[in-house]
């Protein structure tokens, strides 16, 4: 997956975390939603390579950048709140 690949699937997991995700203080920007679901993607891919889910190097697919999203999501709230 090229770079465009990634802050796609960054720009969509962020965007449906974030509409998940209730509570006053939402990410802001369509800028910040992308880079939050891009990092969402990392944290899955880095949870799913200690649990066993993935292996070093494999791509995570778009509903463990989901999870890792809703992750980042909820942290980024409450760090703001």
């Amino acid at each position: 997956m090229g770079i465009i690949g990634l802050i796609l699937t960054g720009l969509f997991a962020g965007l449906i975390a974030r509409f998940l995700i209730p509570g006053k203080t939402k990410p802001g920007g369509l800028i910040m939603t992308t880079l939050l679901g891009i990092i969402g993607s990392f944290v899955a891919g880095y949870l799913g390579q200690m649990l066993g889910f993935y292996q070093v190097g494999e791509p995570v697919g778009f509903l463990g950048a989901v999870i890792g999203a809703i992750i980042v999501v909820y942290i980024y709230n409450r760090l703001r709140d």
